[in-house]
């Protein structure tokens, strides 16, 4: 079905959406922060989304998208840079409110130094494939960027809340790449990748997942607290 696609992305985004609004959350006024950081995050994947599909790493079933196609990719492929984010800095913005977990941070070196060690040692074994690569780089550098140049504190909290969001990981990602449908939306050129798989998901796409996350958040808070400043300050002029 050609709404296949864009019925996943609406309904992983639709709960999140109008829960936004809730007067115990307010996460509707972090909607200007979010799309800055998802937006600047977007442009990079989207780059190598464009590259892997045209070099053949993945591609898709135009059956069960829209047909819009806007630089080889779907209309729902771009939305989902968005849409998909969404729902992960949403669902980190209402752990973090309501549960302190601050105190994760004293495992940040831990986390780190074993996800590099693995994420260096797949890259090593599987040199030949692009996607196992390219993701395992990725995330190295992100998490050795966060940890020792940026200083981040919550490298291990966040990713205690990705692990939860893996629940939905599995079932989107699942659909996404073959679960319950006669042929794949997302196709992978099995040369490209390990060949590991949980259910139907290439385990790469967990890992890009995770360091899309980190990226985003980031960015959100960065742009989160800019907006805090901007909205003090003019408060202070108007007194």
């Amino acid at each position: 079905m050609q709404y296949t696609y864009s019925l996943i992305l609406f309904f992983t985004v639709v709960i999140c959406f109008v829960a936004s609004f809730d007067r115990r959350l307010r996460f509707d006024r972090e909607f200007v922060p979010f799309l800055k950081a998802s937006g600047l995050v977007a442009v990079f994947f989207i780059a190598w989304d464009i590259w892997f599909t045209s070099r053949g790493v993945w591609w898709f079933d135009t059956h069960y998208t829209l047909g819009l196609v806007i630089g080889g990719l779907p209309l729902e492929e771009w939305l989902f840079f968005i849409f998909i984010p969404f729902s992960c800095i949403f669902t980190y913005f209402c752990i973090d409110k309501f549960f302190r977990l601050q105190q994760l941070s004293a495992l940040n070196n831990l986390l780190v130094f074993v996800s590099v060690i693995v994420c260096a040692v797949v890259a090593l074994r599987y040199a030949d494939r692009i996607y196992t690569v390219v993701t395992a780089v990725v995330t190295i550098l992100t998490l050795l960027t966060f940890h020792f140049v940026l200083r981040v504190e919550w490298i291990t909290q966040a990713s205690l809340v990705f692990t939860l969001l893996m629940l939905g990981f599995l079932p989107v990602n699942g659909i996404l790449t073959g679960t319950g449908l006669e042929s794949p939306i997302v196709n992978y050129n099995p040369s490209d990748f390990m060949g590991i798989r949980i259910l139907t998901i290439p385990i790469e796409d967990a890992v890009y997942g995770y360091a899309q996350f980190l990226l985003v958040l980031y960015f959100f808070k960065k742009f989160q607290s800019r907006q805090r400043n901007d909205h003090s300050l003019a408060s202070n002029s108007k007194k």
